[in-house]
C-alpha cells in the first residue's frame, strides 16, 4: 500500500475534464486492484462469468477507460515487473492479511452479516496470471499503450513523468512522490460517487492533483529527505521504527538532516537502508517504449468480452462514446490551437 502521507499533503481538487489534453501514466496493478476490490456482489463475492473466471476489473476497466477517454485524457498503463526482493516481505504479509480476510468473510457469511462480508472480502483481492492476462488483452485491444516496468509500475511510471513523456503519474498510493514524479494524481480510475468503506454513506470522488515540488517547499525538506523521513515511518521495503510517523519523521530529518546522523542519535539501525533509499533516488527503470494511442480494435474488444459474457450492446455501447469522444476532444485541441493565434 505505500507510504500514507495523507496527513500532510493539500491536494488541488479538480474535475476530470480540468485534465483534457493530459497524457497520464497509470500505475496498472493499482488501479486494476481497486476495481477487484470495490467492483463485487452484495455479499462480497467478485463478479464472475459463467465459467467461474472472475470478471470485476474488466466491468472496471472498460467504462472507467471510457471516462478518461470522454475527458479528454489519454492514459499510459504501466504493469509492475519483477518485485524487489526487499519486498518480499511485504508481499508476505499481504498474502497473510487476504488469508485472514478470507477466513473472516466465510465467517460473517455464515453469521449472514452481509455487511462485514463485504468489507473483509474487499481486502481478499489477488491478482492472478489469468486477471492480469486478461487486463493487458483490453487494454490492449482498446488501443491504450502497455508499458513493462523493470520491476515497480509506480517507479516506471514517475520516472516517464521527470521526462516529460506523461504530465502525471496516477496512483492511490504517494510513492510516486518518493520516486520522483513531479505530479501525482488521485481519484483518476474512480471518480463519482462511492460508498465509504464499512458505512452506509456516500461521498462524490474528484481527481486530486499534487505538485511534488509544492509539497516539499511546505514541508522544508528535499525530495531526498522526504525519502530518509519515509523510511523511518516504514516502506514496502522495509519495516519502520516503532513510534515514528509523519510528524515525528519530519521533524528528526529536519533537524539532523539525512538517516546517516539520526540513526545514531536515537540508537536503532535500518538494515540496507542505504539501498533502500536507492529503490527510490536510483531505480532501474526502462526507456524504449511508445505512448502514442493506436486504433481501436473493436473486433476484438468484443471477442474478448463477450468471451468473459459481456453483451454486445454493453460493449459497443462504450466504444461507441470512446470514438464520439475521441473526435470531439481532437476538435476542441485544434480550436484552442486555433485560438492561440489570435
Amino acid at each position: 500500500m505505500g507510504v500514507n502521507l495523507s496527513g500532510m499533503i493539500e491536494p488541488d481538487t479538480v474535475e476530470l475534464s480540468d485534465l483534457c489534453g493530459k497524457a497520464i501514466a497509470i500505475d496498472a496493478y493499482n488501479t486494476i486492484y481497486q476495481f477487484l476490490s470495490v467492483i463485487r456482489q452484495s455479499d462480497g463475492t467478485s463478479l464472475s462469468d459463467s465459467k467461474g473466471r472472475v470478471t470485476s476489473h474488466l466491468s472496471g476497466l472498460l467504462p472507467r477507460t471510457t471516462n478518461l477517454v470522454s475527458a479528454g485524457i489519454e492514459p499510459v498503463f504501466v504493469f509492475d515487473g519483477k518485485p524487489h526482493p526487499l519486498k518480499a516481505a511485504t508481499l508476505a504479509d499481504r498474502k497473510m492479511r487476504r488469508e485472514l480476510a478470507m477466513e473472516e468473510w466465510e465467517q460473517a457469511l455464515e453469521e449472514g452479516d452481509m455487511k462485514k462480508a463485504f468489507s473483509k472480502a474487499q481486502q481478499t483481492s489477488k491478482m492472478t496470471p489469468e486477471i492480469r492476462q486478461s487486463s493487458m488483452d483490453l487494454i490492449e485491444r482498446l488501443g491504450f499503450p502497455i508499458i513493462h516496468a523493470p520491476s515497480d509500475g509506480e517507479a516506471q511510471a514517475a520516472y516517464m513523468c521527470m521526462k516529460g513523456d506523461v504530465w502525471a503519474s496516477a496512483s492511490q498510493d504517494y510513492d510516486s512522490l518518493l520516486f520522483g514524479a513531479p505530479t501525482l494524481v488521485r481519484n483518476v480510475t474512480i471518480t463519482g460517487r462511492r460508498k465509504l468503506p464499512g458505512k452506509d454513506k456516500y461521498r462524490d470522488v474528484k481527481p486530486e492533483v499534487i505538485g511534488s515540488k509544492g509539497f516539499l517547499e511546505s514541508l522544508g525538506i528535499s525530495r531526498e529527505q522526504l525519502v530518509d523521513m519515509c523510511i523511518l515511518m516504514g516502506t514496502d521495503f522495509n519495516e519502520g521504527i516503532p513510534g515514528i510517523g509523519p510528524k515525528k519523521g519530519l521533524k528528526l530529518v529536519k533537524e539532523n538532516g539525512s538517516l546517516e546522523s539520526i540513526l545514531p542519535k536515537i540508537g536503532v539501525e535500518i538494515p540496507l537502508y542505504e539501498d533502500i533509499r536507492g529503490i527510490f533516488l536510483d531505480g532501474i527503470y526502462v526507456d524504449d517504449y511508445d505512448i502514442s494511442p493506436k486504433e481501436v480494435d473493436v473486433e476484438g474488444v468484443l471477442d474478448l468480452l463477450q468471451g468473459y459474457d459481456f453483451t454486445e450492446d454493453r460493449v459497443r455501447f462504450s466504444l461507441n462514446r470512446m470514438a464520439t469522444s475521441r473526435k470531439a476532444v481532437k476538435a476542441k485541441m485544434a480550436q484552442r490551437s486555433l485560438d492561440s493565434w489570435f
